[in-house]
């Protein structure tokens, strides 16, 4: 068995380890908002380039526009969730070196602060282009109701 310090030490680490955890049903929660939002984008690009005609140069496409506006929501989308996967890659590592600090009695301590803060800045970074993304998507709705 192990001694008592040592079961101490893991214990203190798996409670700890805790609040990560629900950073990452957080993070893993924005992902499915996003590839669903991702895939309805995909969807009406696919519809508007079937239905596509090529227009006359002086007279304006809306379809074209759309599409354009589109390929913009789909940029922003990509840049949110591949954002949001760095935050959960540096809470994954964050809990890793977490155990090992507590493994190796290594101190690690500024190493899973750092991961902390990355993961934090990750995750604002995935929420504000999110925000961005939302806002192109109800100005662009807006202009298609006037």
């Amino acid at each position: 068995m192990f001694p008592q310090s040592n079961i101490n030490d893991i214990t203190h680490v798996i409670q700890l380890a805790i609040a990560p955890v629900f950073l990452l049903t957080a993070v893993g929660g924005i992902i499915g908002v996003l590839a669903n939002r991702l895939s309805r984008v995909v969807d009406r690009i696919r519809v508007l380039e079937e239905r596509a005609h090529p227009s006359e140069p002086e007279t304006p496409n809306p379809a074209q526009r759309e599409l354009d506006v589109l390929d913009r929501r789909l940029r922003r989308i990509y840049v949110a969730v591949a954002s949001a996967v760095f935050s959960a890659l540096f809470v994954g590592l964050l809990i890793v070196v977490a155990f090992l600090d507590a493994y190796l009695k290594a101190d690690l301590a500024q190493f899973v602060g750092g991961l902390f803060v990355l993961a934090m800045i990750a995750f604002i970074v995935t929420l504000v282009v999110f925000l961005r993304e939302i806002f192109l998507a109800v100005t662009n709705t807006h202009r298609k109701l006037r």
